[in-house]
């Protein structure tokens, strides 16, 4: 079985992940967006696999927007966002960047890319930077 290991920025919350991946989704959405306060929200799903709390589970706060399906777990201390169980508990949700090991997997596709923020396009035509600019 394939283990994943994630933690928030400050280093107070730290995970496993037992299990494989199944999809990996950008989301578009505007409750994504807000969430992340960027153009998409980076997702990893897993249905078969088990979240297990190393440190700092009392750090983990989940906040579920009423009527909806949308959830974002976070660490309390720093704000990173942090995975989550999901779907009635079926399915765990891990943000990508919460990861510290390597995956696989890549992106699937863009969903919700009809909600994309308006400035979000052409992006790649931006010029790249190794760092910050000078």
């Amino acid at each position: 079985m394939s283990e994943t290991t994630g933690s928030c920025l400050c280093g107070a919350v730290r995970f496993e992940i037992s299990g494989a991946f199944q999809s990996f989704f950008l989301c578009h959405c505007s409750r994504c967006r807000k969430d992340t306060g960027s153009a998409h929200a980076a997702n990893l799903f897993a249905p078969a696999a088990t979240l297990n709390w190393v440190s700092g589970q009392a750090s983990v706060k989940t906040y579920r927007v009423p009527d909806s399906r949308h959830a974002k777990s976070f660490c309390n201390i720093c704000g990173s966002a942090l995975p989550s169980i999901q779907a009635e508990g079926a399915m765990v949700v891990v943000p990508a960047g919460s990861l510290d090991s390597a995956i696989a997997i890549r992106p699937n596709a863009h969903v919700c890319f009809a909600s994309r923020a308006e400035w979000d396009g052409d992006l790649e035509a931006l010029p790249k930077l190794d760092g910050l600019p000078g």
